[in-house]
């Protein structure tokens, strides 16, 4: 999907999630922001600065992704996997510093008793949060050399339970309260509005809105991307949206 005319500023300690229908240019966007692709036109810029311009193991300090999918040709175990978000940019960091993270991320993504575990053999949802646990390390070892950094999840939660869906958009917002912007593409509605400080709804490639999920849903928009009835409420306790689906529109 072609992404047109998009303008989407993320900031530090904040929590931007991403949603449209399929095919609404979401993961494309992403890509962009992290420079997977490059724009046709206009311009991609990380701290003020183009990402382009930014040399390869710089940008790998200042940012990480989780991608929907990693496939891995090597038999390499859990442990092994997060040690690859140290590798490369941690090499000023001693063995025992290097090894605290490894195990520290495995920890806090719920997946340090599968560290001797080949990868391989993983349910879908455990390479999920292995994978989030690589991310971590990328971002604590880099943490020292960068000052600006994002984290990018390109639906981090599509394959876990929801147990473990809370956990790691938990922890996800745990991430963003440390300074670090992250930016999460989400299907869920309900885990979106809960956890975005702004929400960005997306379709047929171009930001249709963009801002306090409360602010942002009404029925007329949820109709018109999404194509079904929602009924929109508020939660009395948390004060959050929430939305229920009424019945689907013919199309």
């Amino acid at each position: 999907m072609l992404v047109e005319n998009a303008s989407l500023p993320l900031e530090a300690g904040r929590v931007t999630v991403l949603v449209g229908p399929n095919g609404a240019g979401k993961s494309t966007l992403l890509k962009l922001l992290t420079g997977e692709i490059s724009p046709g036109r206009g311009l991609v810029r990380f701290a003020g600065e183009p990402l382009a311009a930014i040399a390869p193991w710089r940008l790998a300090a200042r940012r990480a992704v989780m991608a929907q999918q990693t496939r891995l040709a090597f038999p390499f175990s859990v442990y092994e996997v997060a040690r690859l978000g140290v590798d490369g940019i941690g090499r000023g960091l001693d063995r025992p510093r290097r090894e605290a993270i490894v195990a520290q991320c495995l920890a806090d993504a719920g997946v340090l008793s599968l560290a001797p575990r080949s990868y391989q053999t993983l349910s879908g949802g455990e390479k999920q949060r292995v994978q989030f646990a690589r991310a971590l390390c990328q971002l604590t070892a880099g943490r020292s050399s960068a000052a600006a950094q994002a984290l990018f999840l390109d639906e981090p939660v599509s394959s876990l339970d929801l147990c473990h869906q809370i956990a790691l958009l938990d922890m996800a917002r745990e991430v963003a309260a440390g300074g670090v912007a992250v930016l999460i593409v989400l299907h869920d509605l309900n885990l979106a509005v809960t956890y975005a400080d702004t929400l960005v709804v997306m379709d047929r490639g171009r930001i249709m809105a963009r801002g306090r999920p409360e602010a942002v849903l009404d029925d007329t928009l949820l109709r018109d991307v999404f194509r079904v009835d929602l009924a929109l409420g508020l939660s009395p306790r948390a004060g959050i949206p929430f939305l229920l689906p009424q019945q689907r529109m013919s199309v």
